[in-house]
This record gives C-alpha cells, structure tokens and sequence, in this order.
C-alpha cells in the first residue's frame, strides 16, 4: 500500500499531466518494478535491477551552471565543467516536457543529519526503482513531516531522456548531468546509473557547506566509541574504507559522506549506505552482506545459472556492482546519524608500490599535502604484460565531487584539526617487502591492531623515527605487529630498490601536486616528499 497519498500536480515544475506517485513505500515501489519488467528479487526477496548503459557515473557529462553565484567560487576545469543558464533553461524544458503525461514518482527527503543543517530535497523520478534508491539513500521523513514539505532543492532524472542535438546545449552527449546552484536543481538526463542523483546532492553540498555554513564537507566514512571519541576514514576504492569503519565495538555514523562543523559536530549527509559488491562474501564484508535483505537495491548482479542466487564474483555487467540499503540495515549504527570529539583522522591508501609504512603520524602540512593528493595504486593487471604499480590520485579523496579548489577543503582541514587537536595518521593497507608481485599485501589483522593501538592511545606512548623520504614519522613499536614491518625498507632484500621506488613515488606525488601549488601554503607544500632533500638519502644508506 502508499504510505502518503496526494493529490498535488506538478504543474508548478512544469510538468504537466502526469500520473503522480507521492513517497510510495518501498514494497510498492519493488512491486511495481517487477511488475513493469523493470527488475527481479533475489530468493531472500531483495530487488534487482540493470541501470542500462551506464554501470557507473560520466564524469565527462557532468556540469555546473557558471552565473553570479559560481563563476567566482567554482575551480573551473576538467573536473567542474560550464554550462551557461540559458542552455540549462533549455535542457531543463527538454526534460519536463518528457516526463509530461507520463507516470513519475516523487520522493520528498532531505540530506545531512544534524538539524542545523538539514536540506530538504524532493526528487522527481521516471522509474520506480530510482524513487527506492532515493528512499534508501537520503533520510526518510515521518509522515507528519510530509504534509507541509517545501524542498530547497529539486532532483530531476529522467533516463529515457537524450538531448537530440546536444551540442545546441553546450553539451557533449544526450546523456548529462547538471548542478544549478542558483536554481537549486540537480538535472539527471540519458542515464539510469543511480549515484548521479546520490553524487548530484553531495557535488552541491560541497560548494554550500564550506561557502555558506562554515562546514567542512569530507568523502569519508565515520564511527564512534564507547567513550564518546569520533574517528574519520578517507581513502578511495580498494583502501579498505568501509572495512575497517566497520568496527564491533564503535558505533558507525555513516560510510560515505559527512560534514564537519565548526562546534566539532561529525553528522552523516545520507540515511542509507551505497556498497560495492564485486567478490561479495560474508567473511569478506559481514555487515554488507547481511544487509542485503528486502529493503536492499542491488544494482547490475548477474544471478548463478538457473537460480535466484547473487553470484557477486560475476563481473560480465561491470565491476561496479552495487547495493544500496537504508543504514538501519547496520546493526551497530549511531543514532541519530552525528557525534562530537573528533580524535583521529585516518588518511587509506593501497601503495602497491609497497613503499609507504604501514602506519605513520602525520603533522598538520602534511595532512593537508595528503589530503589534498587523496593517494592509492592500482594495478594494471588485466592489461597483458603490464605489472607495474600505476599512481591514482583524488584530491581530498573525491576530487570529482569537489567544486571548489582542493586547497579550499584542505585548509579547511588543517583548522579544524588543530582547533580541536586532532590526530592525523597515513594508513597503507596496501604492500610490504616489494611492490606487487614482489611483496606481499599487509595483513588485515595488523591494520587492525594498529587502528585499535591509535584508539587506545597507545602510539602516544612510544618512541618514532622519520622516513627519509617522505618525512613521514614511523613508530617504532606497535603492540601486536611485527616490529620490522613498521619501517618499509627492512622487509625488502634489496636496500637500493626500495630507494629507487620510493623515489619514483615521491616524484608521482610531486608530479600530482604541481597543479595545486599555486594556491597551496609554504606549510602544505613543505608537507610532501622530501626527495630534494640529499641529506635524506645520504641517511637512507
């Protein structure tokens, strides 16, 4: 049945004769999907739909619409595109005038947890299964709340629409996706792939937050412990972000998107959790996998021949499997969704070049050096005859997703961190003892007592010695890990090619960092590698 029924229009938006569903519950938005040929369940009942062409975001069709209210602010570039307002006016009209006298679904939600804070958003749907994900993903409203709902912004996604002639608009493609800060409108057109809407909200909140509100917005995840100390996890796919968040005795605030305030409030933006399941296994990841229940969106599975069972190794759609399911789904979750005392930062990153210490302290310039490269590697490995380890660098851990400048969010960082005496610790989850197929990847369980020791306090208590090249400071004892682990050059044979690689590394981030120089402090600069420095390798040996 409907949770809310309403006989509202709308017209106000431009769109005209519409059949209108008003925040359908999720077992009628799921019925209706299946019914329509939109999407099957699982044989525990979760739905199950393919987004179609697009497994994933087109960072190539993304915009923002440069007027007053941008043109000043935004870091205009590769990463934030232009678009003028006449052309998105133009768009704009092409969209409505698709989704007219057709059958829509209306989701009225809002984003960001903290009541200081909270943003209303009503999204305007073509499928049923969009609406669910937007049910999952922002938070869910009580149903007196949705009487007398006013949206500050409006989401739009139409799939089946394509721009004809896209370049009438400024566009590349009949497939797009526009952010109007002036309108207050995120425009999804020609694709189905859900995280354009989800990514939509948090692209505009990164430019309000930090602009309007003094609020530092972060692409991480975020628990808390039972003496009331918050911790904050940055790092990009492959890190181990949602792993090691994942922690039975802290209580997770949320996985993905949070804001930072200037009382020391850590608050989710998002009511539900958005997870990759390629090579899904409940060992692996327990708390996703359980969490995949009726109530849970899987997006672009293959099933195991003849069954209703997910077989989460199957990557012939894509490797961007996903899952979305509302954050109640977790049992161990913090409620509401914020928390004081921010403690520790934790910087992941995957160095398949097996060069970085498995944990180092951080001081404030470079923090804000590492924050703004947003470090890890990935191998090439499916290419033939390539094994070498290739840098990937995200400034802040979700460059795409970033309007403003990263130094922006950086120094942003960098105050807050020292207001409230924040720790900041470097985490390779990645390789020891030789790059890939060399070395080997650092256990899981030393990550994990290296974590716990932080929590505990107990790093604070020991003594640390400075890598020579990254100037990073190593502790030399941590309960629980191997001592020789802690300091990357002794668990390789050869002394010379750690040298070597760990040079070649401190170039790639130099590299990275030329573009953001300019604008970056003499402290945030003298944060990164001290490859210039010939005393430092003259140590080294």
């Amino acid at each position: 049945m409907e949770a809310l029924l309403y006989t509202q229009t709308l017209e106000q938006y431009g769109i005209e004769n519409a059949k209108v569903h008003w925040n359908l519950d999720g077992e009628t938005l799921q019925r209706l999907t299946v019914e329509n040929n939109m999407g099957t369940e699982t044989e525990n009942g979760t739905l199950c739909v393919n987004t179609g062409k697009f497994t994933g975001r087109s960072p190539k069709d993304r915009f923002l619409v440069k007027d007053d209210y941008t043109k000043d602010k935004v870091w205009w570039g590769r990463i934030n595109k232009p678009i003028a307002p006449e052309n998105f006016d133009g768009l704009y009209d092409e969209v409505v005038g698709y989704l007219s006298n057709k059958e829509v679904y209306v989701r009225d939600a809002y984003v960001c947890a903290d009541p200081r804070y909270r943003t209303n958003v009503r999204t305007i749907t073509e499928y049923p299964w969009s609406n669910y994900f937007i049910k999952n993903m922002f938070l869910r409203l009580k149903k007196n709340e949705l009487k007398n709902f006013e949206e500050e912004w409006l989401v739009i996604c139409a799939p089946g629409y394509q721009a004809e002639n896209p370049s009438q608009f400024g566009i590349l493609n009949g497939n797009f996706s526009i952010l109007n800060f002036t309108r207050k409108i995120a425009l999804v057109g020609g694709s189905a792939y859900t995280g354009e809407m989800k990514k939509g909200i948090f692209s505009a909140l990164n430019l309000i937050l930090p602009v309007e509100k003094n609020v530092l917005p972060m692409h991480c995840s975020a628990n808390v412990g039972k003496e009331g100390d918050t911790s904050i996890f940055f790092g990009l796919s492959g890190t181990g972000k949602t792993t090691l968040s994942a922690d039975p005795d802290r209580k997770l605030i949320g996985d993905d998107e949070h804001g930072w305030t200037s009382d020391n409030t850590i608050f989710n933006f998002e009511g539900g959790c958005y997870a990759k399941v390629i090579d899904l296994t409940e060992e692996k990841e327990p708390d996703i996998f359980r969490a995949i229940k009726p109530g849970a969106l899987l997006e672009n599975v293959v099933f195991k021949k003849y069954t209703k069972e997910v077989d989460y190794s199957d990557s012939s759609i894509t490797q961007n499997t996903r899952v979305s399911y509302p954050i109640e789904h977790i049992k161990n979750i913090q409620q509401p969704s914020f928390a004081n005392n921010p403690k520790n930062i934790f910087f992941l990153t995957c160095d398949a070049f097996g060069v970085l210490p498995p944990v180092s302290k951080l001081t404030p310039g470079q923090a804000a050096y590492h924050f703004i490269s947003g470090y890890t590697a990935k191998v090439a490995g499916t290419e033939a005859g390539i094994n070498e380890p290739v840098p990937s660098f995200s400034a802040c851990f979700g460059e795409p997703f970033m309007p403003l400048h990263p130094t922006v969010y950086a120094e942003m960082l960098s105050k807050k961190m020292q207001e409230a005496n924040v720790n900041v610790w470097l985490i390779n989850t990645g390789w020891s003892g030789g790059p890939y197929g060399v070395g080997s990847r650092i256990k899981l369980k030393y990550t994990r007592a290296m974590i716990t020791a932080i929590f505990n306090g107990e790093l604070d208590k020991v003594d640390y010695e400075v890598h020579p090249i990254f100037g990073l400071r190593m502790p030399k004892y941590v309960p629980g890990v191997p001592t020789e682990l802690l300091d990357p050059m002794n668990t390789w044979l050869q002394k010379g090619g750690y040298i070597s690689k760990a040079i070649q590394l401190a170039h790639a981030f130099h590299i990275n960092f030329d573009k953001f120089a300019n604008q970056a402090s003499e402290e945030i600069i003298n944060g990164g590698p001290l490859i210039d420095s010939h005393h430092a390798l003259d140590d080294a040996f």
